[in-house]
């Protein structure tokens, strides 16, 4: 790939996407550029090959692609740093893709137009597993992107994971499925491992079986193609130990805690989107 990939902003999301990036080989590192505020939060980037700056206007002078990673509340302070380092003319076509929660293509291309470039938007949900391949990530195109971009931008992921083209409709709610899901999936894994712990088991070896058996079972969902309910049907055998743990969740309420869980996510995303 020729062109020069950008990120503003080099946080914790941008950090995996690049890392799945990287993982793959899928982009050379030299064309990778990186923009935020402070040089010594972007070491590791810079220990890693890519190009780093403190001017977000540098970084767009440079690079056609560009992943908008910053806080919602700080998109438009951002994109203000552009104007002051930015020299392009309204020539230079730019495709923006935005990571940003709770905010919509049509306020994300009302933001854009304060920079001298041709802007088409990409908005997309990732989450951190990317940074191991095993990710999953939503996208939605505006108007103006082509499919060569849609399939520019897949072809740049490939490595990051799963990735979908979905409705901007759906990215409010599956998107915060797979964006929050894996903290609270990381919550289920220490648990289960404090349980074995509890028993006796050392963490370590408890910790990388908890960990090993969600992976596990995500693909046996996957592979399979069974509902979930049915494949916990056959573990639980009449009178056995699985039931027996199961009826301690039901108990606990367990599955009306994780879906307030996501719809308390989903309301706070929403609410993000409207400051």
């Amino acid at each position: 790939m020729s062109f020069n990939l950008g990120f503003i902003g080099g946080g914790n999301m941008s950090t995996a996407i690049f890392k799945g990036i990287q993982k793959n080989d899928n982009h050379p590192v030299s064309k990778i550029w990186v923009a935020g505020p402070h040089l010594n939060s972007l070491q590791h980037w810079k220990e890693s090959g890519a190009n780093v700056t403190t001017k977000n206007g540098e970084l767009v002078n440079n690079c056609d692609v560009i992943f908008i990673g910053v806080k919602p509340g700080v998109l438009n302070e951002a994109l203000m740093n552009c104007l002051d380092s930015l020299s392009v003319s309204g020539a230079k076509n730019v495709l923006f893709i935005s990571m940003l929660v709770g905010i919509n293509i049509e306020y994300l291309h009302k933001a854009l137009k304060g920079l001298p470039v041709q802007s088409s938007v990409i908005r997309i949900l990732p989450n951190t597993p990317m940074a191991v391949g095993a990710g999953s990530c939503l996208y939605t195109p505006d108007i103006n992107v082509t499919q060569e971009q849609c399939t520019l931008f897949e072809k740049l992921l490939k490595g990051c994971g799963v990735c979908e083209k979905v409705s901007e409709t759906l990215m409010d709610s599956l998107g915060i499925l797979t964006g929050c899901g894996p903290a609270f999936m990381y919550i289920v894994i220490e648990a289960l491992a404090d349980g074995a712990v509890k028993q006796g088991v050392p963490r370590a070896i408890a910790l990388r079986h908890a960990a090993q058996m969600m992976v596990g079972s995500g693909e046996m969902v996957l592979q399979t193609g069974k509902h979930p309910g049915t494949l916990k049907d056959e573990v639980c055998s009449p009178g056995g130990c699985t039931i027996c743990g199961v009826t301690a969740l039901e108990n606990g309420k367990l599955r009306a805690t994780i879906i307030s869980a996501v719809e308390a996510a989903v309301l706070k995303g929403k609410e993000m989107g409207k400051k």
